[in-house]
């Protein structure tokens, strides 16, 4: 049993299929082997996913609410597709911190679902997200701006074969993160289905 004052950095987010994935780790590889001199954190394929709140640090005794705030959040939800799309970065002009590819929402059932988890887990006692909401897959995170200027515009350039690809969506997972020297590690805390 988990002391209760020990904290789990959690997140709750939509799992990607196992091809996407592949997909886009296929598109981050083409990245690393074209500009090997920039140095950034690159996400590993069992770690892509749409994140729709992080938490970070929360207490363990906290986890189960936010679990059954998420499950709220999903009874209110029916499965819908999201378009895996454009690509681009953070910040959009200088020199770029985070490389994305783009989550095309057509039926709004995503941002929906962003807002009934909000409100869910604003009545749990958690607090709200301030910035607005830009659906995308974090892919890289600069560490050093040399370079990455340029890896922003290949990353633009560069084809991904799951462009313009739908995602059926039934589902949402409540995941616990760790901060691994050789990267994070993401373990399932619990899985939501839709209605």
């Amino acid at each position: 049993m988990k002391e209760p004052s020990e904290h789990w950095r959690v997140f709750v987010a939509i799992e990607l299929p196992s091809l996407v994935r592949k997909s886009l780790s296929d598109h981050i590889n083409r990245l690393r082997q074209t500009l090997p001199d920039v140095h950034a954190s690159w996400s590993h394929e069992e770690n892509l996913h749409l994140t729709l709140k992080f938490l970070g640090n929360t207490p363990v005794a906290k986890v189960e609410a936010l679990s059954q705030a998420t499950q709220q959040a999903a009874l209110m939800t029916e499965p819908f597709d999201l378009i895996v799309a454009d690509c681009g970065a953070f910040p959009p002009r200088g020199q770029p911190r985070v490389l994305w590819i783009g989550i095309e929402d057509p039926t709004e059932k995503l941002t929906a679902l962003h807002h009934a988890l909000e409100d869910k887990c604003a009545k749990a006692g958690f607090a709200r997200e301030e910035r607005p909401f830009h659906p995308h897959l974090t892919i890289a995170r600069v560490r050093k701006p040399k370079g990455s200027r340029r890896l922003a515009e290949l990353h633009r350039e560069l084809e991904i074969a799951d462009q313009q690809q739908t995602v059926r969506v039934a589902e949402v997972v409540l995941f616990r993160s760790e901060l691994l020297s050789e990267g994070s590690r993401h373990t399932v805390v619990s899985r939501h289905r839709f209605v």
